[in-house]
């Protein structure tokens, strides 16, 4: 007697990424997930109710899968100042892989349209500015440097404008100037 085939969860979000990268996210369907995974319908609702369930694991994957890439980077670059953004800094180094970029340009009409798959983002974004913050030895000046990593990652991300391997090092190098540029005052008032 053949043993039943096991499904993994990551099968199914990966099939999901499948049809999200070739047909974008409004496609996105438990049918085309099944057929994508070669399982049956069943399978998929058995661990994913709806589409939007289904769309929010691949992003709550995605979120995770990120956080513990930065994570390694950072401890791999052992102890140094203002480690949560320089650690930012540091994975930003490696572009986004075409998969990882394919899947994130078509969920952002999901994270537009759903306010959970929006709190999602929302609270790393929130644990991330905290980090940003807390561990920074001049707070203004990382919250600036990761605004303009952000401002980098998303023109990458979308496909918006291409930089080259040189200008991207020399960005990079400079939004870490960022960090601890003693210059950066806010502007006074009109009044002071």
């Amino acid at each position: 007697m053949a043993r039943p085939r096991v499904i993994e969860q990551s099968d199914i979000l990966d099939a999901a990424e499948l049809v999200v990268v070739r047909e974008g996210a409004a496609h996105l369907t438990l049918d085309a997930v099944a057929t994508a995974a070669g399982i049956g319908k069943a399978s998929v609702v058995y661990d994913y109710k709806s589409k939007r369930e289904l769309i929010n694991a691949v992003i709550r994957r995605r979120v995770e899968n990120e956080e513990q890439r930065v994570q390694a980077v950072t401890a791999g670059l052992g102890p140094i100042a203002s480690p949560a953004i320089n650690g930012l800094i540091a994975a930003a180094a490696e572009r986004p892989r075409d998969h990882a970029r394919a899947v994130a340009v078509n969920l952002v009409s999901a994270l537009a349209q759903d306010a959970e798959a929006r709190g999602i983002i929302e609270a790393v974004y929130t644990r991330i500015i905290a980090s940003v913050t807390e561990t920074a030895e001049n707070p203004r000046g990382a919250i600036l440097a990761f605004l303009a990593l952000e401002g980098l990652k998303r023109l990458e991300m979308h496909n918006l404008h291409p930089w080259s391997d040189a200008e991207r090092a020399d960005m990079l190098r400079d939004i870490g100037w960022l960090i601890d540029a003693d210059h950066l005052k806010p502007p006074r008032d009109a009044g002071d």
